[in-house]
């Protein structure tokens, strides 16, 4: 279980470029890195910009507070959830997925995919829950 869900930083995240510098709205901050972070770790300018806006910090220029601060790190995850998430939770495991990994999907990235379902399949086992359909992208 560590495997997948005990890492702050994305693994080898630094080295990724993930500023989208089309995207007017967000501007990337020279020197700052917009890789995965936090309990599941958000990535994109965008997504630092969004949600420092929401909820109150300065995600462009500051995005090590997601991982850094407790309280920023989970406000960020729980705005990220209910604004992308929650609202395809009925659609299946795999439409998940495709909302918060979605290069992922439609052959991205096919091995991540299966390990996704493969952890989310366990995870059920251990409770006793069934998985439902539709659990892949």
């Amino acid at each position: 279980m560590c495997a997948e869900f005990c890492f702050i930083d994305e693994i080898n995240g630094a080295s990724k470029d993930y500023c989208d510098e089309n995207n007017r709205q967000y501007q990337c901050v020279p020197g700052k890195g917009y890789y995965g972070r936090g309990p599941v770790q958000i990535s994109w300018n965008y997504n630092y910009g969004a949600a420092g806006r929401s909820i109150g910090f300065n995600g462009l220029n500051n995005p090590e507070a997601v991982a850094s601060d407790p309280v920023i790190s989970f406000r960020t995850i729980f705005r990220f959830w209910m604004n992308n998430v929650h609202s395809v939770m009925n659609q299946g495991f795999g439409a998940t997925i495709r909302v918060i990994n979605g290069m992922e999907c439609n052959g991205g990235n096919d091995g991540a995919v299966s390990n996704r379902v493969g952890f989310y399949r366990d995870y059920c086992n251990q409770i006793d829950v069934y998985p439902g359909s539709n659990l892949y992208c």
